[in-house]
């Protein structure tokens, strides 16, 4: 019998992976597509109903990649039938990325319909090909999840926008329960998939990679949106505040904790929980990295435009997200949180009702020189007082 700590793997396979499989690295490249089309619905939709909206559509995505990067993770992604469950699941994320932007309108049946099939044909192909029997009964439990979500996501379709909103966004919770709670199932129980033993350097490395890839979206945006403009000196100026905002938030993202989050992994009694955790604080960075390419956007085509709350939230929003994101992954890697996040995420709350008079170009300095700061406090805390790796136990469960 074939114990439930032990790896999963496909038929011929040897360990799992400790490096991203080059059908992944392909994997990535429809993210940066996704997170382009993510940025031209927030700047068409930039209320509180289009953020709420979009948030719905980026978990659902981001839901996608993630247990796709797991599934690697457990399996070898040489493997022909692995390759093709990727190549499959890639093209799934590519069409919902095209329908993204119109998926509460004209293509929520593109975007909905094409996320479940894709979930629900990724664990049938495992059910088929999956390895062991332990193996086998993961990706059944996995099914019998995404078949309950998959009742919300295919009525929203038929559905009118405002209860598609509703709708789905019971699907998403659905999903992400699931997951927490570790895809219980009647007659079979858990998963039991935090008693696994992962491949860290693997799973670390594709977190890594989809963060970057959110980084160079913002980098893309930039470039594209003062190519009209020329070099025009407000907007110049501009170019380079949103440049030195990705700058600052790679430096506090790597510095550190986004460094050690392998070893973390590895000497934690819990690999696959303190994993789990580190997706989550990814999942924070990635939203707050791509709401900040918004405001990159719009300091560059608006530098001096009309100050507007929905615009200091955006230009504001996205480093403070990122910050508490960056606090989660200070938790999963050393079990505490460096004062400096939530300090920043404070400073960043209190500038939003005094930029109300500012143009989007000084709310952009004044969100750089708080990152700045802690960017800063980063730094000259770890060489004063260095930490050691103390990464949390798994909370038991009953």
């Amino acid at each position: 019998m074939v114990r439930q700590d032990e790896a999963a793997e496909l038929p011929g396979s040897r360990q799992p992976p400790q490096r991203a499989g080059f059908v992944e690295l392909l994997f990535d490249v429809v993210l940066v597509f996704a997170l382009t089309r993510l940025s031209d619905r927030l700047v068409e939709h930039l209320d509180w109903r289009g953020f709420y909206s979009s948030l719905v559509l980026t978990l659902a995505l981001w839901w996608l990649w993630y247990r796709m990067a797991w599934t690697a993770n457990r399996y070898d992604p040489t493997r022909p039938m692995v390759q093709v469950m990727v190549i499959v699941t890639m093209l799934g994320a590519l069409l919902m990325a095209a329908a993204l932007p119109a998926a509460f309108e004209a293509y929520g049946a593109v975007f909905a319909g094409v996320y479940v099939a894709v979930q629900m044909l990724r664990h049938v192909w495992l059910v088929l090909f999956g390895g062991d029997g332990y193996a086998r009964g993961v990706s059944i439990r996995i099914l019998f999840w995404f078949g309950i979500s998959a009742v919300p996501w295919i009525a929203g379709i038929f559905a009118a926008d405002g209860p598609r909103l509703v709708l789905w966004s019971v699907a998403v919770l659905i999903d992400y329960a699931a997951g927490v709670l570790d895809f219980p199932t009647p007659w079979l129980g858990r998963a039991g998939l935090r008693g696994h033993a992962i491949a860290e350097e693997h799973l670390t490395e594709r977190y890594r990679q989809v963060l970057i890839i959110a980084f160079g979206e913002t980098i893309l945006t930039s470039g594209i949106q003062i190519s009209p403009y020329g070099f025009e000196r407000v907007r110049t100026a501009a170019l380079l505040v949103a440049f030195v905002i990705t700058v600052l938030l790679w430096q506090i993202y790597y510095y550190r904790a986004g460094e050690l989050l392998p070893a973390a992994i590895a000497a934690s009694r819990a690999p696959a929980f303190v994993g789990e955790l580190a997706s989550y604080a990814h999942l924070v960075m990635v939203i707050g990295v791509a709401v900040s390419a918004v405001g990159d956007r719009l300091i560059i085509t608006q530098p001096l435009g009309e100050a507007q709350l929905s615009r200091i939230v955006v230009i504001l929003g996205g480093p403070a997200l990122f910050l508490v994101g960056r606090a989660m992954l200070d938790y999963a890697t050393f079990s505490r949180v460096s004062w400096s996040r939530p300090i920043g995420v404070l400073a960043l709350v209190v500038l939003a009702p005094l930029s109300i008079a500012l143009p989007p170009l000084l709310v952009a300095v004044a969100a750089a020189a708080v990152l700045a700061g802690v960017a800063t406090s980063n730094v000259l805390s770890w060489r004063m007082y260095p930490r050691r790796m103390s990464p949390p136990p798994e909370v038991p469960r009953r």
